[in-house]
C-alpha cells in the first residue's frame, strides 16, 4: 500500500517534540533533513515518487550571459522564471553545451533562496543514435528494410557490426549494417534523450513563479584577439584596429547573451574525462559594436555594449580597439649563432661556427598615450599590411602579442629582409690551457638597398657561463647572462664587419 509522508507535517511533529517552536534556519534544516529520509523511505518501500510537477524548459531564457576566458573556457550564467508548486518539482533544462562541466553547474532561486532545495543534480547526455537504439533493443522485437525493400521482423540478438535477428520460428537472419535502409524501433528507450538536459529534483516551500538563475562552465568555448596594422608610407606610423574573435565548439547557441571577455590566464586545476567537442566551425563574422574595457581582479575584462548571439560552430568577431598614428619603428635582426646554452661546457673548436644569411625585419613600438596607443592588448595575432602604389594594401608579415598592458614595448618579427645579407665566420680558436679558450668572430653585413639601414647583431656566447669579450671593433651591449648585441648602421649599397674575440674560463 502506498505511503503517503507529508515533510511539513513531520518538520512541525519533530519541532513540536523537541519541546519549542523551530526557528526559521532550524525549520529549513530538518526540513531538508526529512526530504531526504522520505525520498530514503520511498525508495525502499517501493512506493510512488511524490512529484507535484515537472517542468520542461529551453536552457537559455532572455537573462543570459555569456563570459568567455581566453583559455577555451566559459562561465554560462541563465537567469529566467520558472512556475514551481509546493512539494517536490521536476526541472529538465534541454539545449545546454554539450562541453559542459557537470560538476560546476549551480541552481538556485532568487525569488526564495531560503525556502528552495535542490535535492538532486543530473546532467544526461546519452543521447539517441542508431547504435544506442540497437544497443538498447537487444533481446526486444524490431523491423528493417533493406535496400531492395525486403523487411524482416524479429528479435535483435545483436547489433555491433551485423544486425542478427531471430524470427518468430527460431530461423536466425544476419544482415550487413550498411545494407539496411529502415529501422522501426516501437518506442524509444528509457534513458535517451534526444539532446544533452540537465535536470533537477527541487523542493519548493513557497508555491509560484519563482526567478532562478544556473549558472555553469562548458569548454569549447574561446576567444582571441586579432589585429589589424597597416604600416604608413615611411614606415614611421601604422594604424591599428583590435577585433575580438570568439570561437563557438561548445555545442550550443546563446541567444541574445550579454557578452563578457576575460583577457588574462587564470589557474585551472586539470582534470581528465571532460565530455569531447566538436571540431567543425564556419566564419560569421558580425557588425562591430562599442566594447568597454576595463580592469578585473588581476585581469582585463572587455564587455560588448549590446546584446550578441553567439552560434553553436560559429566565429564571430567584434571590434574593441583601434587607434591611428601610432609611432613605430623598423629596424633589423641578425641572429646567426645557436640560439641555445646547453648548461654544460661545450669545446668542440668547430660548434657554432656555421652561418645563416637570413637578416630579420623587425617593428617596435611602445603601448603609451604619447604614441598613440596607451590601452591593455589581449594576447593575439598582429598581421601587418602596406599599401602598393595602386592603393592596395598587402601582406608584408604577422606574429602573435602577448598580453600587453600599456606602456610595455612591443616586438614584432615580419620576415626576412631580401636586400640585406648578413655572414658569420670563425677565424681562430685556442685552448688557453686547462681552465680557458678564446675564439674570434667576424660577421659582416652586406645592404643592397638605396639607403642605410640599422641592424643589430646578436650573438649568442654558448660554450659556457663565465665569458668574458677581451677584444671588439665596436661596442658591445649585454641583453642577458648568454647574449650580446652590436648596432651598427650598413651604408647603402655597402657592407660593414664586426669582430670580437671571446675568452670563456672555467
Amino acid at each position: 500500500m502506498p505511503v503517503w509522508f507529508s515533510v511539513d507535517s513531520a518538520a512541525k511533529q519533530f519541532c513540536g517534540m523537541k519541546g519549542g517552536k523551530c526557528m526559521s534556519g532550524q525549520s529549513g534544516r530538518w526540513r531538508l533533513i526529512l526530504s531526504l529520509l522520505a525520498l530514503g523511505l520511498l525508495a525502499s518501500w517501493g512506493g510512488p515518487r511524490l512529484l507535484a510537477q515537472t517542468q520542461v524548459t529551453q536552457a537559455q531564457g532572455p537573462g543570459i550571459e555569456l563570459t568567455v576566458y581566453n583559455q577555451n573556457l566559459a562561465l554560462v550564467i541563465d537567469r529566467r522564471p520558472l512556475d514551481l508548486v509546493a512539494g517536490l518539482n521536476e526541472v529538465q533544462f534541454t539545449n545546454v553545451a554539450s562541453q559542459i562541466d557537470p560538476t560546476s553547474v549551480h541552481f538556485r532561486s532568487l525569488t526564495h533562496p531560503e525556502d528552495t532545495v535542490v535535492l538532486e543534480q543530473n546532467y544526461e547526455y546519452d543521447l539517441v543514435s542508431t547504435a544506442k537504439l540497437l544497443e538498447k533493443y537487444v533481446d526486444r522485437e524490431i523491423t528493417i528494410v533493406t535496400e531492395d525493400g525486403t523487411a524482416y521482423v524479429g528479435t535483435l540478438l545483436s547489433g555491433a557490426g551485423d544486425v542478427i535477428l531471430q524470427a518468430p520460428d527460431g530461423q536466425v537472419t544476419v544482415v550487413k549494417l550498411d545494407r539496411v535502409q529502415d529501422f522501426s524501433f516501437p518506442a524509444l528507450p528509457d534513458g535517451l534523450i534526444t539532446r544533452p538536459t540537465l535536470m533537477w529534483l527541487v523542493e519548493a516551500e513557497e508555491p509560484g513563479t519563482h526567478d532562478t538563475e544556473v549558472t555553469y562552465l562548458t569548454e569549447g568555448l574561446n576567444w582571441r584577439a586579432d589585429y589589424i596594422v597597416v604600416l604608413g608610407e615611411d614606415d614611421t606610423t601604422l594604424d591599428l584596429t583590435g577585433w575580438v574573435t570568439v570561437d563557438n565548439r561548445s555545442g550550443a547557441t546563446y541567444e541574445e547573451a550579454k557578452l563578457k571577455l576575460v583577457a588574462g590566464d587564470i589557474h585551472r586545476v586539470e582534470e581528465v574525462g571532460r565530455v569531447a567537442g566538436r571540431d567543425v566551425y564556419e566564419a560569421a563574422p558580425a557588425p562591430a559594436p562599442a566594447v568597454e574595457e576595463r580592469a578585473f581582479f588581476e585581469y582585463h575584462l572587455y564587455e560588448v555594449q549590446r546584446p550578441v548571439t553567439v552560434k553553436d560552430n560559429q566565429t564571430k568577431q567584434v571590434e574593441f580597439a583601434s587607434a591611428t598614428d601610432v609611432a613605430v619603428g623598423k629596424f633589423f635582426v641578425y641572429d646567426g649563432a645557436p640560439s641555445r646554452f646547453y648548461g654544460y661546457l661545450v669545446d668542440d673548436p668547430g660548434y657554432g661556427s656555421a652561418t645563416d644569411k637570413k637578416v630579420t625585419v623587425m617593428l617596435e613600438l611602445v603601448n603609451g598615450q604619447e604614441q598613440g596607443l596607451g590601452i591593455a592588448l589581449p594576447k593575439g595575432t598582429v598581421r601587418v599590411y602596406k599599401k602598393d602604389v595602386d592603393g592596395s594594401e598587402l601582406l608584408v608579415g604577422e606574429d602573435s602579442i602577448d598580453h600587453t598592458p600599456k606602456d610595455e614595448t612591443i616586438w614584432l618579427s615580419l620576415g626576412n629582409a631580401f636586400d640585406i645579407i648578413g655572414e658569420r665566420v670563425q677565424d681562430d680558436f685556442e685552448r688557453l690551457g686547462k681552465e680557458a679558450m678564446e675564439e674570434t668572430f667576424t660577421v659582416t653585413l652586406r645592404n643592397h638597398k638605396e639607403e642605410e639601414v640599422e641592424v643589430r647583431v646578436v650573438e649568442r656566447l654558448y660554450r659556457w657561463s663565465d665569458w668574458e669579450i677581451v677584444q671588439e671593433t665596436a661596442e658591445h651591449t649585454k641583453i642577458d647572462a648568454q647574449s650580446v648585441e652590436w648596432r651598427v648602421q650598413v651604408p647603402a649599397d655597402g657592407e660593414i664587419a664586426v669582430t670580437y674575440t671571446v675568452r670563456y674560463s672555467w
